[in-house]
């Protein structure tokens, strides 16, 4: 398998280390400003360390254990960003896209869980 290049992304302190999947970083930048800035903000909480509830996040147990979706919208939409918090390397940010249903898609469930292994893959 090819292996990723990954962007891991800090700061100095004791922030969590966050790793993004390529694609889902390059998904997020065609996110409108105000969605940016709302996902921004919860990343950055969850690497001070606090747990995000319902509304903005949830476990996402379809994918698997560890796996929650950040939850925000905007006028333009819904969107969702996949993360994963069982990962002794950081947060890993593994899909990301904007919401057409009020059920999560399975090519979309499909498509986070093969990215989320392909990051799980690198730490071996």
């Amino acid at each position: 398998m090819k292996k990723l290049n990954l962007l891991k992304c800090t700061e100095y302190g004791t922030l969590k280390l966050i790793i993004w999947h390529p694609a889902t970083r390059e998904t997020i930048r065609q996110f409108p400003d105000e969605v940016r800035m709302q996902i921004g903000y919860l990343l950055h909480l969850l690497q001070k360390g606090q747990d995000l509830q319902m509304p903005q996040s949830r476990p996402m147990s379809s994918i698997s254990v560890g796996a929650h979706e950040i939850r925000t919208k905007d006028r333009s939409g819904i969107f969702r960003v996949f993360y994963f918090l069982k990962s002794k390397e950081g947060i890993y940010v593994f899909h990301a896209f904007q919401k057409k249903t009020q059920k999560t898609p399975h090519n979309q469930i499909h498509l986070a869980k093969k990215r989320l292994q392909q990051l799980l893959d690198q730490e071996k």
